[in-house]
């Protein structure tokens, strides 16, 4: 794992502690260990996706995670958190990580975080879904500056019944190197990409009177600015005071733009509507969940007919030692608005603002950080490409996901995933065939109450299908947590 790189690392993050512990009450650590072995070409889906970039699809790979975090005070109305979290990493994309250094403030309603934080999809489990197909938690945390309503606030002369929250950030890829030594010669790549993202969601709900909730929203995010390498040229998006006013309120692009960006949104648009109903029962929690994914303004209005997205249900029974949890999700992305792509020319005067290449986009490396999709990972990652391509070769699925959780006992816990795909590549570049995939996880964790904060997990997986290939492996994962501080 790079002995310099661990030996560096742990003493930055011991002086850190020691210095820190002197004056800050409640703080926790965290150490973190797992080593993956497999048979087959990559270690299988659900061993390397959904783990907020800190895996590798490499079939041998192991790291160690090091963390010290102050959680927010959430009963404080002035009160700061962070977290600093560094990783030496064996055959993965890179061999010392800086997985989460953040810094985070609360003023009365409103909150602050500035740096690289681990970030879940709204609306779904993290521990059962596939995941959200805008921000999922597949890829490392992107830096920025984040600020907005962490929690619902409800809305004045409502009588409680409505609530929002919703935030504005602004960041920058870090992937830079790794692009530059994935991409093949003259291959397509795009550094200094900066990134916006916003959203606004509004909750339906009176507490303690009536057992339903319902939630709504809209997220956007932008790639924007950077720097394109294509066919041994180099294209220099703008990264000025007005493109970021821009990527907040999304226009056309300038003169200093390349055409297209002119007569469309500057910069690579993409989001989310979301929607989640949620019903108690007699000790039982109903929820159910869509999430419409969107590539431009086409079809972030009901300009075409809403055929692809993500629909799901969660379960959640009474206390019991079998399950405690169970979700279905269907994801469908063949549609993408149609196949045919039109812009209104002096000959034509018609538009079809179709075939929107879901996380693709004709000026950015996609919606990817470190090779690892940033949406949902059943989309195949550019990570797994072969060509040194950093595009998404496989955006047109048809997949169910299940996920099954329960705690037999105080000490052990089980989760189990299975998800099957149907595949037809791109529009652009379809597969010749269909392709299949079935992928599986059955993961068991270990916590004994005698040694509190330790866990072993044990997680077996397999990929079964012409998409992935037949890869079968195995993870041992030890962790231990407690408190620095009283």
């Amino acid at each position: 794992m790079g002995k310099l790189h661990l030996a560096n690392f742990l003493t930055v993050l011991l002086c850190f502690t020691i210095a820190d512990a002197q004056v800050n009450k409640g703080m926790t650590y965290s150490v973190e260990c797992g080593i993956t072995t497999a048979s087959g070409e990559y270690s299988p889906l659900w061993l390397n996706a959904n783990k907020q970039g800190l895996s590798s699809i490499n079939r041998n790979n192991g790291y160690l995670a090091v963390g010290v975090f102050r959680p927010i005070d959430k009963e404080k109305d002035v009160t700061y958190g962070y977290g600093l979290e560094l990783a030496s990493a064996y055959n993965f994309t890179s061999s010392f990580i800086v997985q989460q250094a953040y810094l985070d403030l609360k003023y009365h309603k409103i909150g602050v975080s500035i740096g690289s934080k681990e970030r879940d999809g709204e609306f779904v489990n993290p521990c059962l879904s596939s995941g959200a197909l805008t921000l999922s938690g597949n890829a490392r945390p992107i830096p920025q500056v984040w600020a907005g309503l962490p929690e619902y606030v409800i809305i004045p002369g409502t009588s409680g019944w409505l609530s929002f929250r919703g935030h504005i950030a602004y960041g920058r890829f870090t992937d830079d190197n790794w692009q530059k030594e994935f991409a093949a010669p003259l291959n397509d790549r795009t550094t200094n990409v900066l990134y916006h993202s916003k959203a606004i969601y509004f909750k339906v709900e009176k507490v303690n009177k009536y057992p339903f909730r319902f939630e709504f929203g809209l997220q956007m995010e932008t790639e924007f600015g950077g720097t394109q390498y294509r066919n041994g040229k180099t294209l220099n998006m703008p990264a000025r005071l007005k493109n970021y006013l821009k990527a907040l309120f999304p226009m056309p692009g300038g003169k200093d733009t390349p055409l297209n960006e002119q007569d469309n949104i500057e910069g690579n648009l993409l989001g989310s509507w979301h929607a989640s109903l949620n019903y108690r029962l007699k000790g039982w929690n109903l929820r159910a969940y869509y999430e419409h994914y969107y590539e431009d303004a086409s079809m972030l209005v009901m300009e075409y007919p809403w055929k692809d997205g993500m629909v799901g249900f969660e379960i959640t029974p009474p206390a019991n030692p079998i399950v405690n949890g169970l979700v279905y999700e269907y994801v469908g992305s063949k549609d993408q608005s149609g196949p045919i792509m039109w812009d209104k020319n002096s000959q034509i005067n018609e538009q079809i603002s179709a075939r929107d290449d879901y996380y693709n986009h004709s000026i950015y490396t996609g919606w990817q950080h470190w090779g690892m999709g940033l949406g949902n990972p059943l989309f195949t990652s550019p990570v797994y490409n072969t060509d040194g391509s950093i595009v998404f070769h496989n955006n047109r699925i048809i997949a169910h996901h299940f996920g099954v959780s329960g705690c037999p006992t105080n000490e052990m816990q089980y989760r189990i995933l299975l998800s099957q795909s149907s595949n037809w590549g791109t529009y652009k570049k379809p597969f010749k065939e269909i392709k299949k995939n079935f992928s599986a996880l059955v993961e068991l964790t270990y916590s004994p109450c005698k040694l509190i904060g330790l866990s072993f997990t044990i997680s077996g997986a397999i990929d079964r299908g012409s998409l992935m290939g037949d890869n079968t492996g195995g993870m041992l994962t030890i962790r231990k947590t407690g408190l620095l501080t009283k």
